[in-house]
């Protein structure tokens, strides 16, 4: 369903270049993890730099072992391309010597679930951390498990506050709560820091669970459709409001498009870009781990609504009026807008503003186009051709990006991407590489890559929305109704006459169907 709306958005414009399987090596030895050389590592503006623990190649695994050996010493070395699942649960765990890189413990909790649930996961973790340390055994070794405890602490915190919903299953919450119970007896302060855990857990997945019901909700109201609108195109402007009437400065929209996009964004978890493209891997002998209840992109998907609605509102906006300048007038102010957009790095709003203008019931109106000032139209849709994949955007989202890393500011650390493409980038990544290597092993390669594109996107959406909000802008922008495309054929056929016969007989139909009228 989201790959469906996405493709409809860029209209198959995208190609795999942007999304290229990372190099992996099918032919090696089933019982080693594999790597590549340092120079195909990379730094992302999030921090997530991949320098991941890992076997020498040569090297076989061994059973997990306390303290230095071939998988928990290597943290220096080659980033990890491939390993059995078990090698990468063991990369995972800490000991009282050795705690994962952040990117390495991003990388695995982001990619692990298409392999096993995460309560499961969790459930392995545990076991494995109980065997090493011995923690099963009476009486513990108190100053051994010291300085483990603060490390198991270290990884349970990082799981809840990057994944939080996660520990929406019970099941999570009680491991959680096991292995704590087991190392308490040392140090009592154990119990406290896990109390501060989970209070936090519990207020962030409250905030979750109340955005989430919001943005559905204005989905739903933002879902109204009134092709009767064209109608009042024949009637006193007061019947309807429109957008210069709510708002006539340009920069203040774009602002208020803004806070609708970092809103939007706040509510995606970095699990949803895994879930949403979960699929029965024919190298895998295991099912997909998530269930119809369990594979929510519900996030996503109404992040990718809301796209849609700002391209047909501005297209409603533009085909709305009677008069042929107060046309052209709107036309000016949304290229306005859109720059505005572009200068605060919100590339998300400014594609659905130039997409709507682009729509076919906009683009027709060349008596309306003639008399608008679009030379500025064009500087912007040229910033967003979809030439070369995407070259000239792609590079202006680079200069966003480093501007967001050396800002001083929250104006400038500003960089909403345009997220169709985004999200098309994930698929095309996740379409071609196989998640499993011909010899079993996980191709960790490619959840590399993929940690890369959605950790540079967590980083953007942590960003606190600098402008002041307008609640009757936002109100209008989630409330206003909007045409069908029926509605806005019909609203452009209205405002300027058909050119050929295929119009008259498409206007002829509408007038029927829509209006009424024949």
């Amino acid at each position: 369903m989201l790959i469906v709306l996405i493709h409809e958005l860029l209209g198959g414009r995208t190609d795999l270049s942007a999304a290229r399987c990372p190099q992996t090596h099918a032919h090696t030895h089933t019982g080693m993890p594999q790597t590549v050389c340092s120079g195909t590592m990379f730094t992302t503006p999030s921090g997530f730099s991949p320098h991941l623990a890992c076997a020498e190649p040569g090297e076989e695994e061994e059973a997990p072992q306390e303290g230095p050996g071939p998988v928990a010493c290597l943290a220096d070395g080659p980033p990890i391309t491939s390993a059995s699942l078990d090698t990468l649960i063991q990369n995972l765990v800490p000991t009282a010597d050795y705690y994962p890189e952040k990117a390495y413990v991003f990388t695995f909790l982001l990619s692990a679930r298409l392999f096993i649930p995460p309560p499961e996961l969790l459930a392995r973790v545990c076991e494995l951390c109980i065997k090493q340390q011995q923690l099963d055994q009476s009486p513990l070794d108190t100053a051994k498990v010291r300085k483990f405890g603060p490390k198991i602490l270290q990884l349970l915190t990082e799981w809840t506050e990057t994944f939080p919903t996660d520990f929406r299953d019970e099941k999570m919450v009680g491991h959680l709560k096991d292995i704590i119970h087991r190392i308490a007896p040392c140090d009592e302060a154990y119990w406290k820091t896990l109390n501060q855990v989970l209070q936090k857990l519990s207020q962030r997945l409250a905030l979750m669970s109340q955005g989430e019901e919001s943005i559905v909700k204005v989905s739903l109201n933002a879902s109204s459709i009134s092709d009767k609108l064209v109608a009042f195109k024949t009637k006193p402007p007061p019947i309807q409001k429109d957008m210069l009437s709510i708002c006539n400065d340009p920069y203040t929209l774009a602002q208020q498009l803004t806070h609708v996009e970092l809103e939007h964004l706040s509510h995606i978890g970095p699990e949803e870009f895994v879930q949403a493209f979960v699929q029965k891997d024919p190298l895998d002998g295991t099912q997909p781990c998530f269930g119809d209840q369990k594979k929510k992109t519900t996030n996503l998907e109404a992040y990718v609504r809301w796209f849609n609605r700002l391209c047909y509102l501005v297209a409603t906006e533009i085909c709305m009026p009677a008069k042929k300048k107060q046309r052209a007038t709107v036309i000016e102010f949304f290229i306005d807008v859109a720059r505005e957009c572009f200068n605060i790095g919100n590339f998300n709003s400014l594609m659905a503003i130039i997409s709507g203008m682009n729509m076919s019931p906009v683009s027709r109106l060349k008596k309306t186009w003639g008399k608008a000032k679009t030379a500025k139209f064009f500087i912007l849709e040229h910033q967003m051709d979809p030439t070369g994949n995407f070259y000239n955007y792609r590079t202006a989202l680079r200069g966003a990006a480093h501007r967001s890393q050396t800002a001083n500011s929250n104006r400038e650390r500003i960089v909403i991407p345009f997220f169709s493409l985004l999200i098309k980038d994930i698929y095309f990544l996740n379409e071609g590489c196989a998640n499993r290597l011909p010899n079993g092993h996980v191709n960790f390669e490619k959840f590399v890559e993929l940690a890369r594109q959605v950790g540079e996107f967590m980083t953007w959406k942590q960003v606190e929305c600098p402008f002041e909000v307008d609640r009757a802008i936002l109100h209008y922008l989630h409330t206003a109704p909007i045409f069908s495309e029926d509605g806005l054929y019909l609203a452009s056929y209205e405002s300027e006459s058909p050119e050929n016969q295929v119009e008259k007989d498409r206007w002829k139909a509408l007038r029927s169907n829509v209006l009424g009228k024949t």
